[in-house]
């Protein structure tokens, strides 16, 4: 299975999986694809919202041995066939630069 990835202009490390419209899985092809295709035709509107204008990055052949950086590609490929896109939200855990500092570095 192709699919086609977008980067949300709204949020940083947001991407959206969106099957590709042809399997034949060419980089031209690709290129050629997402100028006419609206990869967010089937999210909701409020998800539309929150990610704003979407950018092509890249296809991708998914199969159960791939390995993916952040997410499980079986949970990528369940949703595709299910909902029809899957939304990679950013990394949680990330050190905010407005947090408090710890007790301890306090005056340091």
């Amino acid at each position: 299975m192709f699919c086609d990835i977008y980067r949300a202009s709204k949020r940083d490390e947001m991407y959206l999986y969106v099957p590709a419209r042809a399997d034949e899985g060419s980089q031209n092809d690709a290129e050629s694809d997402h100028s006419e295709y609206d990869p967010l035709a089937k999210i909701s509107d409020a998800l539309k919202r929150a990610f704003g204008r979407p950018t092509f990055v890249m296809r991708l052949e998914l199969t159960p041995e791939r390995k993916l950086a952040r997410v499980p590609v079986l949970s990528v490929i369940e949703a595709l066939e299910t909902q029809g896109y899957y939304l990679q939200l950013p990394p949680e855990g990330l050190i905010s630069p407005t947090a408090v500092a710890p007790e301890g570095l306090r005056g340091a």
